[in-house]
């Protein structure tokens, strides 16, 4: 599914007129009653009440017409409006006059009469949010965010039209107040804002409801962010050896760090991969071989602090002409020997190159050295790497992680995942994926590691290197939430997480349409 931005949301209802013919009371009385259906779905709607906030704009207009809806379905609705009813223009001034001809009741906020709203919002079985909508700029201030913490406070259930109100349609960012929904239904496509955090976490239950647009309307390649939904696992070749399911080389470790090369190497193997081998320290190799036998071990010369040696660039390069891939950084450290190591490996490397953790760290010195790579690069980096890979700060990344993500990957020709709830998935044609799988428990040392063999796994079973990554971080993310309803989220180890691959594979083998619908969001 398809994640538009405010403004290709604004340029989707436009064409829909334009070229459609498909007016704005249409599409208000088809987004009305995508509510009403999700609402008699969720709570039921004869001998119910309900309590409608409804703001300026269309956002408002369309809770004007759903009390229309619940009114002819017997259900008992009030509408406080949090705008002058001169300011309603088109379908929302039609729908406010059809309301006042019915009789349903309709009061304006008044400074003084917030006790009575409080025991109208009390006594309701469902708040509809209906204030803002996905064009909010501004913080939310005065009578505004006054009913928003009253809502918050008070009321039972709510449910908010198309965003929670207080919630930047563009970025998930809560301005200043929001709503706290149990549901929300978004009509035309979701948001960006409600797809990322904290707007994401916000939504409540969220529904998706199409309006009526023609498909290939809302499916149409110019709008560049969807849902990162799984892909069919090949088939297994029932004759394949070892090698038939990806031959990778991981290059990772030092003194002192024997979890990501444990992690990265054995995750490979645990999520479908057939040879793994490990250049690690050979200091760190009895470490990590007491616990990964099953991988192929390349004892490598070390710095005096433990890590990498340059001199072992010829050694490594020669390994890395066998392989299908190569994996790098994960625990290198920041030695400055390894790091000038990380540097000329990348400039040398000639196959598919996924870099991760303190190879990260050292390629952003020299952010060139990915830019003139002539094949597949992957970076995966978390908020604070992908500040060092653009020169730009932690906020500004996490303020705008799409735009930032779009841009950098097309500067560096890159795949890059950038990781943390909801990892989004860009690429060089500014294509962006947002993965929907995995949980906060996963937030631990390790994790990271263990997404690089998955990746690296991927990419072995098959997959084109471009689907392998957000293949790579959806199965991750599939293994995390196996663990976290096992264990809960509290506590949850790399080792949980890497414990649970096999299964994850399993699930999407046998049963892969019950596991694509359950990180789907409905449609109503």
């Amino acid at each position: 599914m398809k994640v538009a931005s405010v403004e290709e949301m604004r340029e989707l209802d436009k064409k829909a007129f334009e070229k459609f013919g498909i007016k704005e009371e249409i599409l208000m009385e088809n987004a009305a009653g995508a509510v009403y259906f999700a609402i008699l779905g969720e709570i039921g709607v004869k001998g119910k009440n309900f309590v409608i906030f409804s703001g300026p704009g269309n956002n408002g207009g369309d809770g004007l017409a759903l009390a229309r809806k619940l009114y002819s379905s017997k259900g008992d609705v009030k509408v406080y409006l949090l705008s002058e009813p001169e300011k309603f223009k088109g379908a929302s001034r039609t729908n406010y006059e059809i309301l006042l001809k019915i009789g349903i009741k309709i009061e304006d906020i008044k400074e003084d009469a917030l006790e009575e709203i409080k025991k109208d919002v009390e006594k309701a079985d469902l708040v509809i949010d209906a204030i803002f909508g996905t064009g909010l700029k501004k913080e939310v201030e005065g009578r505004y965010a006054d009913i928003i913490n009253l809502v918050n406070s008070h009321a039972r259930k709510v449910l908010s039209i198309d965003i929670p109100s207080g919630i930047n349609g563009d970025t998930g960012k809560i301005m200043g107040v929001c709503i706290k929904a149990d549901y929300t239904v978004s009509f035309g496509l979701p948001k960006i804002g409600n797809i990322l955090y904290p707007g994401f976490e916000k939504c409540g239950k969220l529904h998706i409801s199409h309006i009526s647009f023609p498909r290939h309307h809302y499916e149409r390649d110019k709008i560049k962010v969807e849902i990162n939904e799984p892909l069919k696992l090949p088939e297994r070749d029932k004759q394949g050896h070892k090698g038939t399911f990806g031959d990778v080389l991981f290059i990772a470790g030092a003194r002192g760090y024997y979890g990501a090369p444990y992690f990265s190497s054995l995750s490979f193997l645990k999520a479908g991969g057939g040879y793994s081998r490990l250049a690690t320290p050979k200091s760190v190799t009895p470490f990590i071989g007491t616990k990964g036998s099953e991988v192929v071990f390349l004892p490598l010369e070390e710095t005096d602090e433990g890590s990498i040696a340059l001199e072992n660039k010829g050694k490594i390069l020669e390994v890395a002409e066998k392989v299908d891939m190569v994996v790098l950084g994960c625990g290198i450290s920041l030695n400055k020997e390894s790091r000038e190591l990380t540097l000329e490996l990348t400039e040398s490397i000639e196959k598919p190159l996924l870099i991760d953790g303190d190879g990260i760290t050292a390629i952003s010195e020299k952010i060139d050295t990915v830019r003139e790579r002539k094949s597949p690069t992957i970076l995966t980096p978390h908020p604070g790497e992908m500040a060092r890979i653009t020169g730009k700060s932690i906020k500004e990344i996490l303020d705008d992680k799409i735009g930032i993500l779009k841009k950098t990957c097309k500067d560096l020709n890159a795949i890059i995942v950038l990781k943390g709830a909801h990892s989004l998935i860009g690429y060089p044609d500014e294509r962006i994926f947002v993965n929907m799988s995995g949980n906060s428990g996963m937030a631990t040392a390790g994790s990271g590691d263990v997404l690089t063999g998955v990746i690296a796994a991927m990419f072995g079973l098959g997959f084109r290197i471009e689907d392998a990554v957000r293949m790579g971080v959806f199965v991750h993310g599939l293994a995390g939430d196996i663990a976290s309803k096992e264990k809960g989220e509290d506590g949850i180890t790399a080792q949980d997480i890497l414990n649970c691959l096999p299964f994850a594979i399993k699930l999407l083998r046998e049963e892969f349409d019950k596991i694509k619908k359950e990180y789907e969001i409905p449609v109503v």
